[in-house]
C-alpha cells in the first residue's frame, strides 16, 4: 500500500469520482478494499498499461505478466488481485480501445503529479519491451501517451534511450 500510496501521491491530483471515465469506474468498483482515490489511480494506471500492450493488436503473454509485476510493484494487492485489475484492464482496452484510451490517459494525467507520470511512461516502456521487441506501432502508441501526459519529444526520447536494444526499427542498424 505505501508503494501505491507514494505512486498516487494521495492529496495531490484532484479529478473525483463524478469524472471518472467507464472503464475506471468498472475496474475501481472491483477494487473495494482499496480507498477509492486509490483503486481510481491503479484502474488508469492499469488501462494505459493495457492500452500499450495491445497497440499492436496482440497482448503477449510477456506482456501480460509485466503488467501484473508493475501493478504489483505499485500497490500492495496479491497476485490473484493484480491479475483480476490486468485482466479487466486487457478486456476494456480491446473493447474501448477507440473510445476511452485518450480519456483514460487524461484522467490520469489529472489525478497524478509529475513524477507519477514519468513512472507511467517508464513502465509503458517496459510493457512494450517485455517480449524484447518494441514494435514500430508501440512506440509510436507510448509517444502519444506521452504527449497526452504532457511531456515533449526530447523528454521521451530520453526514457526511451533506456530501451533502445529493443526498438525493433534500430535492431538491424549497425552501431
Amino acid at each position: 500500500m505505501r508503494a501505491l500510496r507514494r505512486l498516487v501521491g494521495l492529496g495531490e491530483g484532484g479529478a473525483d469520482e463524478a469524472h471518472d471515465t467507464a472503464t475506471v469506474r468498472r475496474i475501481a468498483r472491483e477494487l473495494d478494499a482499496l480507498p477509492a482515490a486509490e483503486a481510481r489511480f491503479l484502474a488508469a494506471f492499469a488501462y494505459v498499461l493495457a492500452r500499450v500492450a495491445r497497440a499492436d493488436l496482440e497482448i503477449s503473454d510477456e506482456e501480460t505478466e509485466q503488467m501484473i509485476k508493475l501493478v504489483r510493484e505499485y500497490s500492495t494487492l496479491s497476485e490473484a488481485q493484480a491479475l483480476l485489475v490486468v485482466q479487466m484492464a486487457k478486456t476494456q482496452a480491446t473493447a474501448l480501445a477507440g473510445t476511452e484510451n485518450y480519456l483514460v490517459t487524461r484522467q490520469f494525467r489529472e489525478m497524478s503529479n509529475r513524477a507519477q507520470r514519468v513512472d507511467l511512461l517508464r513502465c509503458l516502456f517496459a510493457v512494450a519491451a517485455a517480449d524484447n521487441n518494441i514494435s514500430v506501432v508501440e512506440n509510436t502508441e507510448i509517444t502519444q501517451i506521452g504527449q497526452e501526459l504532457g511531456f515533449d519529444g526530447a523528454e521521451i526520447a530520453g526514457v526511451r534511450a533506456a530501451y533502445r536494444d529493443q526498438l525493433s526499427v534500430l535492431k538491424d542498424i549497425p552501431e
